[in-house]
């Protein structure tokens, strides 16, 4: 088993350098000849495997070595097929060719790829360089070896606009990329730690019970240690196993609180994360086949230092309220930034709340969901919603008549980073 998988990993590795020299080699055939009478081309070969290089963490020069056997074999081939010439002398004729990409592969083997590819315009410049390098000694090979001559300048400066283009054109697409992904990424990662926040609030919650359980029970030891010391001893150590527990809940909760006290070195503005909140509920609409229109309202901006808090609340009402709607509607999301108070308004027109539940649904324990076997949600509640608002010093209210509307006012100083 540990030898087999080195071996696949070569064999997907060799794989993969094989369908970039083929596809390099296609690619160049959409081309275009800057020279009459010369088998000099600008295609999309050196795009494709350029981007090959960026994506896969495959032996650079290896990859360049099948990339330039491809390019010069394919290339000779068509043209037996093509001009009924001789396969040896299209051989030597696109010999250049290859050397390009060799060349090319070489430039990018002494350089630190990974690093670069964090620093993109120094990333496209040394594409551009590495071009010029590789597309000179093609030229002049070419010269060489077919006897033809071309004027220096002119030619020096045609390989540095193409290589300019092609090779920012390649960085660009590939940043977009991975911006996307790292985008993604940090999504994810931001819903696991509301998550974790969330979870933070029922331990310390539950730590707070415990407290009071193993407070009780020292008292009722207290209480019975002069009438019957059996019992005593037993309640004793109820007390003492309860703060065990309290100690576990601790050591959970430290471990926890340090994680959901990480700071993000990205800045989140408000208006992003709402996007975010927005994107995550219309997938989770999709997901449950429900046609919702959703609407964000965010005319002014700033950067939050509590975007996890601020996700855990807005997210959960939203997916409440998806949840609430049947099977099409809407759902608006708008947000007003004064000063003093921010107000986010979460509006649906989904099956509403009945007016006898208004004034508990905040309340500890109540919940409207429940499962095919009649056992309670344990998802974050209303409840918890409160908490988190109220520890940011806000206010939380509803409204249900022909749509249902919470309202959160929380203070801005609390919510504005560096404000």
């Amino acid at each position: 088993m540990e030898t087999s998988q080195p071996r696949i990993k070569t064999t997907k590795s060799l794989l993969f350098m094989l369908l970039i020299a083929l596809l390099t080699a296609l690619g160049g055939e959409i081309k275009i000849i800057p020279f009459e009478n010369v088998p000099f081309r600008f295609g999309l070969g050196s795009v494709i495997f350029f981007f090959a290089l960026l994506v896969y963490s495959l032996p650079i020069l290896w990859t360049g070595i099948f990339t330039a056997l491809f390019v010069i074999i394919e290339r000779s081939f068509l043209d037996v097929l093509l001009h009924n010439a001789s396969f040896s002398t299209q051989v030597i004729e696109h010999l250049p060719a290859g050397l390009f990409y060799l060349t090319y592969a070489l430039c990018f083997k002494f350089i630190q790829l990974d690093d670069l590819k964090k620093q993109p315009i120094l990333l496209g410049l040394c594409g551009t360089a590495f071009e010029v390098i590789s597309n000179t000694l093609e030229h002049v090979t070419t010269e060489l070896l077919l006897a033809t001559e071309q004027e220096t300048f002119s030619s020096l400066l045609i390989f540095i606009i193409v290589g300019l283009l092609r090779s920012f054109f390649v960085v660009g697409v590939y940043s977009m990329i991975t911006l996307s992904e790292q985008k993604k990424q940090l999504q994810q990662l931001m819903a696991i730690h509301s998550e974790l926040y969330v979870e933070t609030l029922y331990i310390q919650k539950s730590m707070n019970q415990v407290e009071q359980l193993t407070a009780n029970s020292y008292q009722l030891y207290k209480k019975l240690m002069p009438l019957d010391s059996a019992l005593s001893k037993e309640a004793l150590t109820i007390a003492q196993e309860i703060h065990e527990i309290k100690k576990d809940h601790e050591r959970i909760y430290a471990g926890l609180a340090k994680i959901t006290d990480t700071e993000y070195k990205t800045h989140f503005y408000l208006s992003d994360l709402l996007s975010f909140i927005v994107e995550a509920n219309e997938n989770y609409a999709n997901h449950l086949k429900k046609n919702i229109s959703f609407t964000l309202i965010c005319p002014d901006d700033f950067i939050t230092k509590e975007h996890i808090a601020l996700l855990a609340v807005l997210n959960n009402i939203m997916a409440n309220a998806v949840e609430a709607i049947p099977k099409q509607g809407f759902i608006t999301l708008s947000v007003l930034i004064q000063e003093n108070i921010t107000n986010f308004v979460i509006e649906d027109n989904g099956v509403g709340i009945e007016p006898t539940l208004l004034p508990i649904i905040f309340d500890v324990g109540y919940t409207s969901k429940f499962n095919e076997q009649g056992q309670a949600s344990t998802g974050i509640g209303l409840s918890h919603t409160k908490t988190i608002i109220e520890n940011l010093e806000g206010t939380i209210t509803v409204a249900s008549d022909n749509t249902t509307c919470f309202v959160i006012n929380i203070p801005t100083i609390n919510l504005r980073k560096g404000f």
